[in-house]
This record gives structure tokens, C-alpha cells and sequence, in this order.
């Protein structure tokens, strides 16, 4: 070889690797009713993708979201999920939404095949908690525990009589599932319950069968066009009970959507802390990033900071693993995550433990359409 050839060789071997970006690949609705939870979720972790990409990235790594649109449908999210991971190579995936969604990515063993790491999904059934899938971090509490907060909440008042308005799909069914063993606990007493049909507001009938029941609460495992809807036509018909809904409903959308006088007094459980206080560190960096960055067409709820926890916890991850990651060293690492805060709120993971995060408050909508804790 000749030794010019030779010394340069040698030299760019010496240099350190360049740096790249690590794609971060989305399987999420982007259209369809669920179309405003995929844009908050991508909008969070984007925001928090330009603060770090503003310091220099990673390592000297930027990161790069890359996003495709499934409709909420979940063998679009299995094909999607598999194009993705061949075209861009992403280092992880992120924010699959939907309960039928990720246990279809789950069921088709996308992430094994591919040894990717899935971090931050939309739901938190009991299927996926206790999946015991060594690929995938979740990052907020299960629905299993936000409904014994909502239980428990309204058992100290001297709530015992129930109903539950589900979604009829794998992500509804868990949560009857749960209210059920939760009401049952708090010797309760469940009058009925009634379901929709996923992607739709057709929800009459569910309305007229509880109703005609008159709980004192209503536990709502819906998503929020159907609880909106479910709601709005509840107040019509005269239901004088405590609605209360899981973290997958945005509450000041159903404002949005029903107008403020029928959305009153519709409660919310939460998995972040609350986006418009300053009382916590996390939600002061949130709130910091936002106005410097300025994110277009998204408002600053509890499903943008979801977004924003979720890949803060990648970039976690990503940081520890070093200049060079791979998807098996970045696995490996968040799983041997422990105590890492985040902001006020503490983050682990273990081999057999997937849920990183248990906080689970309860908001209320008061009569301008806004949430008070």
C-alpha cells in the first residue's frame, strides 16, 4: 500500500467516529379521532428533541423523530412499525398509541425480530404491563392504577353505586376489567355496564342503559370524541352522576367539543403532573422549552407533557449508553435505570418491572372548560 495512502488511513482510523443522528422512530394516529393524542404525544418529544439538539445533541449525536401515521388502526401500526424499522434503522421506537395497537406489535413479536426497543406507549392495560416483553419501557402509570385512585376517591365520600362506559376493544375490556376487580374491593356494588364501538360516538345506547340506572359515579374508559359525546348526551338525558374518566380523555377538548356548561364537573385522572402550574421542576422545563421554541398547532396539556417524559427517558437512556449506542445497549441500560429524576418525579425499571412511572392525580373541569386539581 503506499505509505500516503497509508498514513491517512491511519490517521481518519485514529480520529473518533462521527457523529450521527439516532433516529427515533413513531408509529402513531395522525389522522382519525385519536388524531389530537398522536399530535400532542409527537409534539412533546419533539420539543424536548430540538432543547437537547440545541445543546449539542446527545454525545454529539442529534436526534431525529420520525413519524408515520397509522389511523389508529392496528395492522396499519404492525406494517408501519415494520417498514420503519427496515427503512430508517431507528435506534427505538416511541409513542405507539392505543391498547389493541401495541399488543398487535407485541403479538406479531415486531420488536424481538428487530431487537428494538419500544419506549412511551398511549396505554396501560394489564395485557402489556404484565406481557413480561423484555423490549418495551412504559412511562406512565396502568390503568389498573388510575382506576383504584378513582374508586378509592369516591368510596371515602360514600360513592358505592357504579356503572362503567367502555370502548369495546381490548383497551375498554381491560379497563371494565379493572373497575370491576377495584369496585368489587371497595365492596361496591357495579349496576351496569355498557360499551361503543372503537373509531366511533355511537354511543346511545350506552347512555340510555346507564342512565336508566342511576349510578352515583360513572367510570369512563373511553376515548375523548366518545366521552364527549357520551357525555354530552348523558346531561341531556338527565344523569345527574359523577363522571369521571381515565388519562386517555382530554378534558379541555370535551370543553371544546360540548361547550363549557356541559363539560362541568367531568373529572380526570392524570399521569403527569399538571402542565400549567411551576410547582415542579419537570413542568418549569417543559414550560422554559415551550415558549423558546415555540411548537406550532399544539396546546401545552397533559399528552404533550406525556410526550416530553417519554423522551426525556430515552434520552436518559441514550446518555448512559455512551458515544456509540446500539438498540441492545440502550435496552439494556434503561432496564438497569433506578430512581432517575426527572423533575420531581421518580423514573426505574428492572427486569421484571416495565412500568417506569406511578403518579396518578385527579383534575376536575370547572365552568370556563379549565382543570383544577
Amino acid at each position: 500500500m503506499h505509505k500516503k495512502i497509508l498514513g491517512t488511513l491511519l490517521i481518519a482510523l485514529a480520529l473518533p467516529a462521527a457523529a450521527a443522528d439516532l433516529v427515533i422512530g413513531q408509529v402513531a394516529p395522525f389522522s382519525g379521532p385519536l388524531a389530537p393524542t398522536g399530535s400532542h404525544l409527537r409534539a412533546g418529544a419533539q420539543l424536548y428533541i430540538d432543547a437537547v439538539n440545541a445543546k449539542g445533541g446527545i454525545h454529539g449525536n442529534k436526534l431525529r423523530l420520525l413519524s408515520k401515521d397509522d389511523g389508529y388502526k392496528a395492522p396499519d401500526t404492525v406494517r408501519l412499525a415494520k417498514e420503519l424499522i427496515a427503512e430508517a434503522q431507528p435506534i427505538a421506537l416511541f409513542g405507539i398509541v392505543g391498547t389493541g395497537n401495541v399488543e398487535a406489535v407485541l403479538k406479531e413479536r415486531v420488536l424481538e425480530n428487530a431487537a428494538t426497543p419500544l419506549i412511551t406507549v398511549r396505554t396501560g392495560a394489564s395485557t402489556v404491563v404484565n406481557s413480561g416483553n423484555p423490549w418495551i419501557f412504559m412511562t406512565r402509570a396502568s390503568y389498573a392504577q388510575e382506576i383504584d385512585k378513582i374508586v378509592q376517591q369516591y368510596e371515602t365520600i360514600g360513592y358505592k353505586r357504579f356503572a362503567v362506559f367502555y370502548q369495546n376493544d381490548p383497551f375498554g375490556l381491560d379497563g371494565l376489567a379493572s373497575a370491576e376487580a377495584s369496585i368489587k374491593k371497595a365492596n361496591g356494588q357495579l349496576l351496569v355496564k355498557a360499551g361503543y364501538e372503537k373509531n366511533t360516538t355511537e354511543v346511545a345506547g350506552a347512555v340510555k342503559a346507564i342512565a336508566a340506572a342511576a349510578p352515583q359515579a360513572v367510570i369512563m374508559v373511553s376515548n375523548t370524541a366518545a366521552s364527549a359525546e357520551f357525555l354530552k348526551q348523558s346531561r341531556a338525558a338527565g344523569n345527574l352522576a359523577q363522571f369521571v374518566t381515565i388519562s386517555v380523555t382530554d378534558g379541555p377538548q370535551v370543553a371544546q367539543k360540548i361547550g363549557n356548561d356541559a363539560a362541568k364537573g367531568l373529572a380526570i385522572t392524570q399521569v403527569v403532573p399538571d402542565p400549567a402550574s411551576r410547582s415542579t421542576p419537570l413542568i418549569r422545563e417543559v414550560q422554559e422549552a415551550f415558549d423558546k421554541f415555540k411548537p406550532k398547532d399544539v396546546t401545552l396539556n397533559h399528552t404533550f407533557v406525556e410526550g416530553y417524559v417519554g423522551a426525556k427517558i430515552l434520552g436518559e437512556g441514550l446518555r448512559r449508553a455512551g458515544a456509540n449506542p446500539t438498540r441492545q445497549k440502550l435496552r439494556d441500560t434503561l432496564e438497569q435505570l433506578r430512581d432517575y429524576d426527572i423533575g420531581g418525579q421518580y423514573v426505574g425499571f428492572s427486569p421484571t418491572n416495565r412500568v417506569g412511572m406511578n403518579y396518578v392525580d385527579i383534575t376536575i373541569l370547572n365552568k370556563e372548560g379549565k382543570l383544577l386539581r
